[in-house]
């Protein structure tokens, strides 16, 4: 055994060495880090990207005007854009832009395209959706004045008798041809007031009423105009329903533009043409509420003398015992009709049925008798099942001018 072995120390052998890292750990960390920035720069240096990491959004489209055309003549270079052909080059292809912008689809959007390596700029056109394209115009309802049977006044226009006589109450009024057999059947004229106010109600009696039903339409409701026309192209018979006093006003007030006995003739008569004013074709005028006003000649009689002036027909809605209108109507020359029964006063439906029912008995007992009723959805549920069957009951609808006619010449 050799000195050296016997004085080492246990366990040691100086022969074999312990393997060892040839840097520290935080030295190998910042050597990596350096290479990837030496990586990076040169990147930024040699690589070829002529727009430096900006963003870059891909649209498919159509090539157009100049492109197309350089395209089929070889002049692209064959890295999908198109070849820069210095100023005139770019001056045509500004004019194939300006003709494209010219005609664009509603709707449609145009994007600028920039070719970083040349410059060159192309606009590009994205057709919008289906939703974005300009709507239609709407189309106006058709007027139904006669110039000739209208005044203007500061308000509008309002009915006037035509140079040659010619009325409202007879220009748009819509006889009905009597079915064979029923010429001497009784007469049955149903008004529906109220129209324009309730758009539920509305509908409903446009939809579910027939042409021989006569519409009153309140001064207060939108679109009136159109309404009114409607109303003609379907063969209805158009009233303008004119707000008067009741007895409880101003607790029960139906409008700013009501007829009151407490002005004078002349406030009324401007007030009238407000509501006249408000829409044209209607054949007359028939009151709403009014109870208080129609019982008083001095407020009632210059409003009727204007109606007869018009050349249109007044109703009396029957709402007033107390009514004046029929005497008055006499002596100013107006036709004159005054319904027989209101038939929604309890509007459910066993009442109106019951007041139907008193409408068919005045008819058969003096020739024709006139209803009355609001345009309320559940009141013209009841209105459209009852018609139906009226023919088959022995009677004719017909609407209100023709009771009129046949009450002036009795």
């Amino acid at each position: 055994m050799a000195p050296d072995d016997l004085n080492a120390p246990l366990g040691q052998d100086k022969g074999k060495k312990q393997w060892k890292l040839p840097a520290a750990l935080p030295h190998v960390v910042a050597g990596a880090l350096g290479l990837f920035a030496l990586v990076v720069g040169a990147w930024a240096i040699f690589g070829d990207d002529p727009l430096g990491g900006e963003p870059v959004a891909v649209v498919t489209a159509k090539r157009s005007g100049a492109d197309a055309q350089a395209k089929r003549e070889g002049a692209s270079d064959g890295i999908n854009h198109a070849r820069y052909d210095g100023p005139a080059g770019e001056k045509a292809a500004d004019a194939a832009v300006a003709v494209k912008i010219t005609s664009l689809p509603p709707g449609s959007k145009t994007i600028t395209i920039i070719d970083g390596s040349s410059g060159k700029t192309q606009e590009v056109t994205i057709p919008g959706k289906a939703a974005d394209k300009a709507p239609k115009a709407p189309t106006e309802a058709k007027p139904a004045v006669d110039p000739k049977l209208s005044e203007p006044t500061r308000h509008g226009a309002i009915p006037t008798i035509g140079p040659n006589g010619a009325r409202a109450s007879v220009v748009f009024a819509h006889p009905r041809q009597l079915p064979p057999g029923k010429s001497d059947a009784p007469q049955i004229a149903l008004i529906v007031a109220g129209l324009g106010i309730s758009a539920s109600g509305t509908a409903d009696a446009f939809a579910n009423l027939p042409a021989p039903v006569t519409f009153a339409i309140a001064p207060y409701g939108v679109d009136l105009p159109a309404l009114a026309s409607r109303a003609n192209g379907e063969s209805h018979e158009v009233l303008l329903q004119a707000p008067m006093e009741p007895f409880d006003y101003p607790n029960n007030d139906p409008g700013p533009q009501t007829l009151l006995t407490s002005l004078t003739a002349d406030q009324n008569i401007d007030r009238l043409h407000w509501q006249m004013s408000r829409f044209s074709g209607y054949v007359g005028i028939v009151g709403y509420m009014g109870a208080r006003f129609t019982a008083s000649e001095q407020s009632l009689s210059p409003v009727l003398h204007e109606t007869a002036k018009r050349g249109l027909i007044y109703v009396d809605d029957g709402s007033s015992a107390r009514s004046v209108a029929s005497q008055i109507a006499g002596s100013q020359n107006l036709p004159f009709v005054k319904t027989d029964v209101v038939i929604d006063t309890v509007p459910t439906p066993s009442e109106i049925d019951h007041a139907l029912a008193r409408l068919e008995m005045a008819a058969r007992e003096r020739g024709s008798a006139i209803g009355i009723a609001s345009a309320l959805p559940a009141t013209v549920a009841r209105l459209a099942a009852w018609a139906k069957g009226l023919e088959a009951r022995g009677f004719v609808l017909v609407p209100v001018t023709m009771v009129a006619a046949k009450a002036k010449s009795s």
